[in-house]
């Protein structure tokens, strides 16, 4: 009797988890076609891209419990690699986009072994060092054009060029892309034994060594993973905005902006990053558009309300908006 009414409430639940993947299918895709005008385009690739960032965080600071404030080390090498070719030897973007790819590659291995044998804060502190190393030579270096940063060349717009000037929607969808591919990436890894690893060394690193987890190697693993995504997201950026510089792209902030947006989702979670950069990257535009009159006033509004959305969700719901939409499912239930 029980397992007759289970098959036709698994079979509704099935139907309705299609309807959903379609309708969200269908918005997603139809987005350029019914939001035309620049601000609501450009609302989503920032959805896109920081959600993207906040994932590929997620895999080394919420699966493998890593807690990394130098992220924009990775994000920084994705734009410098590709912007730098495409001005000094004219190489397309694209290939820049994979040379950026395996230079961070190069640097997780540099900078992964000795910041690994570091543990807790130690390890976040260091990270943070690392960020601002990197931020201090970039800004010091003339090739790659100093504290004054560069201009992308204006190119004649197409994909093969990576530039698009009389319309955001090719961005909006290159930025969609690069959202599913971390975000199919991760769903896969969540069930794959790195993943079942990564969550291992979180909850207990001594008892994961002592179960013959190779450690050092899986957390490599996953900050590799991590930093291939970050600067992927770099060289989308660069194009983008065709313009970087040391505090566009490998500032502070952006590392702990990229952490806030998966904390408040809820870390370790598939779609912890999404919800938490659908909720703070509208609320940080929204602030920045809305209340720029407000002069100085106006200008770091978002901050105070990303600190004070953490503090209530570390006191109230510490797993983030994820925890939050499970217990109102079980509150309806």
């Amino acid at each position: 009797m029980g397992e007759g009414v289970s098959r036709p409430v698994a079979r509704a639940r099935i139907r309705w988890m299609g309807l959903l993947v379609f309708a969200a299918a269908v918005f997603l895709l139809g987005y350029p076609y019914v939001f035309t005008a620049p601000f609501p385009q450009h609302l989503m690739i920032r959805i896109f891209l920081f959600a993207a960032l906040a994932q590929a965080w997620n895999i080394l600071g919420g699966y493998c419990g890593q807690i990394s404030l130098g992220h924009a080390v990775f994000f920084g090498i994705g734009a410098y690699t590709s912007t730098i070719l495409l001005i000094r030897w004219h190489i397309s973007p694209w290939v820049g986009m994979l040379a950026g790819v395996l230079l961070s590659l190069a640097v997780t291995l540099v900078v992964g072994y000795p910041t690994f044998r570091l543990s807790g804060h130690y390890f976040a502190i260091a990270t943070i060092a690392v960020g601002e190393i990197a931020r201090f030579l970039v800004a010091n270096w003339p090739f790659a054009g100093g504290a004054v940063g560069l201009y992308v060349p204006l190119l004649r717009e197409g994909l093969r060029t990576f530039e698009f000037h009389t319309t955001k929607a090719p961005y909006y969808y290159i930025s969609l892309l690069l959202f599913m591919a971390v975000t199919v990436a991760t769903a896969f890894l969540e069930h794959s034994r790195a993943g079942y690893y990564f969550r291992a060394i979180r909850a207990d690193p001594d008892a994961a060594r002592s179960l013959g987890i190779p450690i050092h190697r899986y957390k490599l693993l996953a900050l590799a993973l991590s930093a291939v995504f970050t600067a992927m997201g770099g060289t989308f950026y660069a194009q983008y905005v065709l313009y970087i510089d040391p505090e566009s792209v490998l500032p502070l902030m952006l590392s702990v902006i990229i952490c806030l947006v998966a904390v408040l989702g809820g870390v370790g979670t598939l779609w912890g990053p999404v919800l938490g950069a659908v909720v703070l990257i509208p609320l940080s535009e929204g602030t920045r558009v809305y209340l720029a009159g407000m002069g100085g006033a106006g200008r770091a509004f978002d901050l105070i309300v990303y600190g004070a959305m953490i503090v209530l969700m570390s006191v109230f719901e510490p797993t983030g908006l994820v925890g939050l939409w499970r217990r109102v499912r079980r509150a309806w239930r």
